[in-house]
């Protein structure tokens, strides 16, 4: 018979003693965060009747919490689990249920008595859907476990605060020798000492830089959960030449009238929707950005073509359905085209609807001067044309066709 998962784990791994509402499970990748997760909603399963597994999508919910490597089913095959309704029935009677961090409203009703929150920190709807996870825990003595890569959001410092809330920090070289040799050589040593691999690795809540043109402050208190109507949406398109290059930035916003407070006429205001980027093919990049248009009912598709030239409208015209694009030429400078959009933002402007972590990490760090990330340019290239327009000469001169 094989060791009980008490006697392999690392101490840390094992849920920590006393009374305390949450765990919060911070740590790299291949700590086995998800391993002691999965672990402990069993254990619990013997003992609260209902049970909630959030995650950042069902998709995700299901290949990792549920039936991955070191997911509940796999570790526990008796663990019954309906896949196309996220059901699940435990050995002691429990009723399990997965949900999607995508659809805070789907959490309205069930009455739960522990919640194993994946990967919080790349929650669309953060705030909202954890609150609505609160109303549920209404039964018993509730508990939580978060497992989850950081990411500095405000609320989650917050709920890292919080007097009953116990966070156990990770790094991925704690379970080094359980790592290949591959991963190891592959994924590990090429990020040592990178601001990514304190991220991802060591598991490090990076700040904003010093010099960046937005603070995560300043997004999370403007950030939204629903758009008003909105008027106008464009896509924009910041394209890469070659599918092993640099990620195609697509970011998809719009303009609409926002009542803001302590102002009596309702004011445009911008409203990021989407991130659909990708480090592909010229191919995939422009089905990501044709989709886009299409998903958000868009009436603009533009690209800055500096990058490319004819080849970015070409590669467009051969997705099905492609819309006409507008092609941007930048004869300025990034930081000169930026500058407008981050002063918008800090005016309460701009508003991202949920949360788009890899957007707002490039927004955070980029300072000028470094060469620009291109969720950032495709960011600044749609916010522009809503907002500004090309008469506005604090963004320069640019070359359109």
């Amino acid at each position: 018979m094989g060791q009980t998962w008490q006697q392999i784990a690392r101490p840390e791994q094992l849920p920590p003693h006393g009374d305390w509402f949450c765990w919060y499970i911070q740590a790299g990748r291949g700590w086995g965060k998800t391993h002691a997760a999965a672990e402990y909603t069993w254990e619990m399963s013997k003992h609260a009747r209902r049970i909630a597994i959030v995650a950042e999508s069902f998709g995700d919910g299901r290949d990792y919490c549920i039936e991955g490597e070191t997911g509940i089913k796999t570790l526990h095959p008796e663990l019954y689990f309906n896949r196309s309704m996220g059901e699940m029935t435990f050995p002691s009677g429990a009723k399990g249920k997965l949900f999607s961090a995508e659809d805070p409203e789907s959490l309205r009703g069930p009455n739960n008595y522990f919640a194993w929150c994946d990967e919080i920190a790349k929650w669309r709807y953060l705030k909202k859907t954890w609150d609505m996870l609160m109303y549920t825990m209404r039964k018993g003595m509730p508990r939580v476990v978060v497992s989850t890569t950081p990411k500095p959001y405000p609320f989650l410092k917050e709920i890292k605060g919080r007097a009953n809330t116990i966070v156990v920090y990770g790094k991925t070289y704690d379970n080094i020798k359980n790592l290949s040799p591959v991963y190891i050589d592959q994924v590990i040593k090429p990020y040592e000492g990178t601001e990514q691999g304190r991220q991802e690795l060591n598991a490090e809540d990076l700040e904003d830089a010093e010099n960046a043109l937005w603070r995560r402050s300043q997004i999370e208190a403007d950030r939204v959960y629903k758009a008003p109507d909105l008027d106008r949406i464009v896509v924009g398109l910041d394209p890469s030449a070659t599918a092993g290059g640099d990620e195609a930035g697509v970011i998809t916003a719009g303009t609409g009238l926002c009542y803001c407070k302590g102002v009596d006429k309702p004011e445009r205001h911008g409203f990021v929707l989407s991130d659909d980027s990708v480090q592909a093919s010229p191919e995939k990049w422009a089905a990501n950005a044709v989709a886009a248009y299409h998903k958000l009912k868009a009436d603009k598709l533009i690209a800055e073509d500096n990058n490319g030239g004819e080849m970015v409208e070409t590669t467009i015209r051969t997705v099905p359905d492609a819309p006409p694009v507008k092609r941007i030429h930048a004869s300025r400078g990034k930081h000169t085209r930026a500058e407008p959009i981050s002063m918008l933002s800090q005016q309460h402007k701009i508003h991202h609807v949920g949360a788009f972590p890899k957007l707002e990490d490039e927004l955070c760090t980029w300072v000028p001067g470094m060469d620009s990330p291109n969720r950032l340019d495709a960011y600044v290239w749609a916010l522009t044309e809503l907002m500004l327009g090309r008469s506005n000469s604090a963004i320069g001169a640019f070359g359109s066709r």
